[in-house]
């Protein structure tokens, strides 16, 4: 398949890595203005758990091939949603076709997604995935299987060839009952999780919040807390919780019970530690926050642990940002 990868940052490049290791073509769109303009390869850490469930480390190249045709089989946009707009735009302008996997969060309904694609086909999916780019370094982690939309719901000619073209990276599916509702709840959980670890961790070094929270029950009984009141966030938007059972198997026990339930998987599987330790971009972080905090508060959801926990979090980050020069916030705010 031709694949055109928007952008060059951690998820769109971790699989345009193993699809062109499958023997794909894969390009990527990258901005004159972007400060990875220029890059033509990067150096790849991945902690694969594909064949390996713990995660077999390994070490490799990627040839980064930038945009050289106005056509593709597949395009894989995997942006913040604020960006989704920008992205579908630029498209447009570079007389670029071809269906769209939209492989991020999204928070809005589907006639927002439908208007912006403007009649480009798409596909809902979400990557289990993460890592960081330093320089020319890309430091990722990859799991066995993606979420996608199911193929009943998805109105995409394409549907076969996409799980074709995973299958070949030896990557399967899991497909929830409905992948924007399932999309929405993911993103209430990890707004309770960032929300805390960010009121009792560090802003600017997610590494080491993350470190922190994973190794205390305390903190993980506040999370679980959290996301309990974030999920009923997502309920009051008409989505029936029923449905998303596994998801939230482990919110629903005591805490007393799934506090140290929880510590104990982040100390024994290497692979999700390694996914909450890599995702450094603090900013994107407490977006999905605010996201889940403002819907909260407009349909008027109880949620006082969540809410106490972002706004201590929100109030840490603007306090830190008034302590840096003025060009460094500029600099971070443009990044």
């Amino acid at each position: 398949m031709s694949i055109l990868v928007v952008g060059l940052g951690v998820i769109g490049t971790t699989y345009g890595y193993l699809f062109q290791k499958a023997g794909h073509r894969v390009e990527h769109l990258v901005r004159q203005s972007s400060t990875r303009a220029s890059v033509s390869s990067l150096e790849i850490e991945i902690l694969d758990g594909r064949s390996d469930p713990k995660g077999s480390l390994s070490q490799d190249q990627y040839t980064v091939h930038h945009r050289g045709r106005t056509s593709y089989d597949l395009i894989v946009v995997s942006v913040p949603q604020g960006r989704i707009a920008e992205v579908m735009a630029d498209l447009r302008t570079g007389g670029i076709e071809g269906p769209v996997l939209l492989f991020c969060g999204f928070w809005g309904e589907r006639e927002e997604l439908d208007r912006l694609m403007a009649g480009r086909d798409v596909l809902l999916g979400y990557p289990v995935a993460g890592g960081s780019i330093t320089g020319e370094r890309l430091t990722c982690c990859v799991f066995d299987h993606v979420m996608l939309e199911r193929r009943d719901k998805a109105r995409f000619p394409g549907y076969e060839r996409v799980e074709a073209l995973f299958g070949s990276c030896g990557i399967s599916f899991e497909r929830p009952h409905d992948m924007l509702e399932w999309i929405w709840l993911h993103m209430a959980i990890n707004a309770g999780v960032g929300a805390v670890a960010a009121m009792y961790g560090d802003v600017e070094n997610t590494t080491r919040a993350a470190e922190q929270l994973m190794g205390s029950t305390r903190m993980l009984a506040r999370v679980v807390k959290a996301i309990r009141e974030a999920s009923r966030i997502v309920a009051s938007r008409g989505v029936d919780l029923r449905r998303y059972r596994s998801e939230m198997l482990v919110y629903r026990l005591p805490t007393a019970v799934s506090a140290p339930l929880m510590k104990r998987m982040f100390a024994r599987n290497l692979l999700t530690r390694r996914i909450m330790t890599l995702h450094g971009n603090t900013a994107d972080l407490l977006f999905v926050c605010r996201t889940v905090y403002e819907q909260g508060r407009t349909n008027g959801v109880s949620a006082p642990i969540f809410y106490r926990s972002y706004e201590a979090a929100q109030d840490k980050a603007t306090r830190h940002d008034q302590h840096l020069p003025g060009m460094v916030r500029g600099r971070n705010e443009t990044a």
